[in-house]
């Protein structure tokens, strides 16, 4: 933590250069752009079908709802700078909004886990407890567990201004594709280990802590599955759950990807981390919508309903 001789600037705005190496920016912003659209419209869809339809006011669908919001938020955070950079060249972002997106990015990261922790706590409800369901989730319940999560969470992210915001910066040059917290520490006069060790205890447990979670949910919900005696219980059962389990996987997958690699010594190249972040931000943003439309019985069908000579199921 000690900051030694340092020669410190007063920093009004910073320039971020993690896109410099894209030999072929113009595409990549495109490209970039259209899935960005992609999840705002289908997330904005899947919470409209949800709200416009009394039948679906239920607490599974209020999860979904709310991982909508989060993948919205999530991908906010980062896409418009990025996209930005790219097509416009607008590479300069100021200090407090700099400092806005970095808790904003990291909150919608963080949320994101809570949020599939929470939905698979409510399969496991549906599918071991199903005649207590509505007992044990009810609406206001549920809405509560979302506002607590989100409180929970803003608290814990609070962690990353509240130690950048006293630092002195020594360079307004930001090496990374936006404002994270790793950008802005590196880009402070501090030696950055501490901070870094520091987020990454608090990631461990937050990471491992909601995938160990969702791991004995499951691990539960399969010895309730094995124990029903109707094949179509049990595969109306697998149903329930497989939507969730792509959700998980299409999350999880990149950030284990990237813990693997590293701890392994494959050393990655900071084209290949913005990737893999890229990758994690609008990948689970862009497949769980659809998920959910196609997967989701009651949504599935609504759509149907909308489009023209067809039938629902």
């Amino acid at each position: 933590m000690s900051l030694g001789n340092v020669s410190a600037k007063i920093i009004t705005e910073f320039v971020i250069t993690g896109f410099d190496t894209v030999e072929n920016q113009m595409a990549t912003g495109v490209a970039m752009l259209i899935v960005y659209v992609l999840v705002m419209l289908a997330n904005i869809a899947n919470i409209w079908f949800i709200i416009m339809d009394k039948r679906l006011h239920k607490p599974m669908y209020l999860f979904i709802c709310n991982l909508a919001v989060v993948d919205m938020v999530y991908s906010t955070s980062a896409c418009p700078t990025m996209i930005g950079v790219l097509l416009a060249g607008c590479k300069t972002i100021s200090y407090l909004p700099c400092l806005v997106q970095m808790f904003v990015f990291h909150l919608g990261g963080v949320m994101e886990m809570f949020a599939i922790a929470a939905m698979a706590f409510d399969r496991l409800i549906a599918v071991c407890s199903p005649l207590r369901y509505h007992v044990i989730l009810t609406n206001v319940r549920t809405l509560l567990v979302i506002v607590l999560l989100w409180f929970v969470t803003s608290v814990i992210v609070t962690v990353m201004p509240a130690t950048v915001i006293p630092l002195p910066f020594c360079q307004s040059s930001l090496k990374y594709i936006l404002c994270d917290y790793a950008a802005l520490i590196r880009a402070t006069c501090a030696s950055p280990n501490w901070y870094f060790n520091m987020i990454s205890i608090i990631t461990f447990f937050l990471l491992f802590g909601t995938f160990g979670f969702i791991c004995l949910s499951y691990f539960r919900i399969v010895i309730s599955i094995f124990k029903m005696s109707s094949k179509n219980d049990k595969k109306k059962m697998f149903k329930t759950c497989f939507s969730h389990l792509i959700v998980i996987v299409c999350y999880y997958c990149p950030l284990f990807i990237r813990i693997i690699l590293t701890r392994m010594g494959v050393v990655l190249t900071l084209e290949e981390r913005h990737g893999l972040m890229i990758g994690a931000i609008l990948g689970p943003s862009l497949v769980n919508p659809f998920i959910y439309c196609f997967r989701t019985t009651e949504i599935r069908n609504k759509i149907l309903r909308i489009a023209p000579n067809v039938e629902p199921t």
